[in-house]
């Protein structure tokens, strides 16, 4: 009889979570959301800078399109289809400088306040494309943005 009642008694040491071992857990769930927040936060913003990529493609092909109707380039957004001078999801302000006959330079910068704010990337801080099809890149990795 003595050796039935040790096994039920160690059984029922068994079945509980010790505080250590729940310590642990936690910890470990703590370190692997360390690793993985930021990581993910990187990918988002690689991710959305695509928005300022496609926006600034499809105003080229507007500007060509203007170009061939009225023999000059015209600096005001607006008129190529970007409402208000923001991108679609409106993460990013196009801005269209020194148009005239000859060529342009249409940037996009990031707008505060976005679903998603861009302004914190300082990978690619702005995007630029002009005329010619001279694609330029401001931030820490520069023209690898493109």
């Amino acid at each position: 009889m003595n050796t039935w009642m040790t096994g039920i008694g160690s059984r029922r040491r068994m079945m509980g979570v010790t505080l250590l071992e729940l310590m642990t857990v936690v910890m470990v769930i703590g370190i692997l959301g360390a690793i993985a927040i930021p990581s993910y936060r990187q990918y988002s913003m690689r991710a959305q800078r695509g928005e300022a990529k496609a926006a600034l493609l499809r105003l080229q092909a507007n500007q060509e399109r203007f170009y061939l109707a009225n023999r000059t380039y015209t600096n005001d957004p607006t008129v190529l289809g970007f409402a208000g001078g923001i991108t679609e999801r409106a993460m990013y302000t196009i801005t269209v400088a020194g148009a005239d006959q000859d060529g342009y330079i249409a940037t996009a910068t990031p707008r505060a306040g976005a679903a998603i704010d861009m302004t914190a990337d300082v990978q690619c801080t702005s995007f630029s494309l002009s005329a010619d099809g001279v694609r330029t890149a401001t931030g820490t990795l520069g023209n690898d943005c493109w």
